[in-house]
C-alpha cells in the first residue's frame, strides 16, 4: 500500500471523527485512492481500511463512549443510520457511534462495490442498510 493512501485513509478517519467529512464524501475518496471498503471495530476502538488485492491499513478511533451493549436494537441503530443520513441538526459521528454501541451494536463493514454497510452485534445479529440512490 502507498504512503499516500495510508494519508488518505487517516484523513477521512479524521474527517469523520472531527465532523469536516460526510459519509458520502468519505466513500468517494477512499474509492477514489482506491479502497474496496472499511471496518469499525468499537470494542477495539480500530478501523481498517481495505484495498482489493488484501493490504490494508488500521487506525486507532475515539472511544465509542461506553461498552457495546448485549443486546442488539436493530430499531434504535435504524434511527441512528436515518439521523445520519439526514445531518439532523446537531449530528456527529461520535455521537452516531455512541448511539449504535449503546444499541448493541459492536461494528461494522462497508462495502463500496457491495454498496451496502452491514451493523454487526455481539451475538452475530446484523443489519444491512443499502447506499441510499
Amino acid at each position: 500500500m502507498e504512503n499516500s493512501q495510508k494519508s488518505v485513509a487517516q484523513t477521512c478517519l479524521n474527517g469523520a471523527e472531527d465532523g469536516t467529512m460526510t459519509f458520502p464524501e468519505i466513500v468517494g475518496t477512499l474509492m477514489q485512492a482506491g479502497f474496496e471498503s472499511y471496518a469499525v471495530d468499537f470494542r477495539r476502538s480500530l478501523a481498517v481500511y481495505y484495498l482489493a488485492d488484501g493490504q490494508s491499513v488500521a487506525f486507532p478511533t475515539h472511544n465509542a463512549g461506553s461498552p457495546v451493549a448485549a443486546d442488539f436494537n436493530r430499531d434504535a441503530i435504524m434511527s441512528a443510520i436515518r439521523e445520519a443520513q439526514q445531518l439532523i441538526p446537531g449530528y456527529t459521528y461520535k455521537g452516531f457511534c455512541a448511539k449504535v454501541a449503546a444499541a448493541g451494536c459492536a461494528g461494522y463493514v462497508v462495502s463500496f462495490s457491495g454498496r451496502r454497510a452491514l451493523y454487526l452485534g455481539r451475538t452475530a445479529e446484523t443489519h444491512v442498510e443499502h447506499f441510499p440512490d
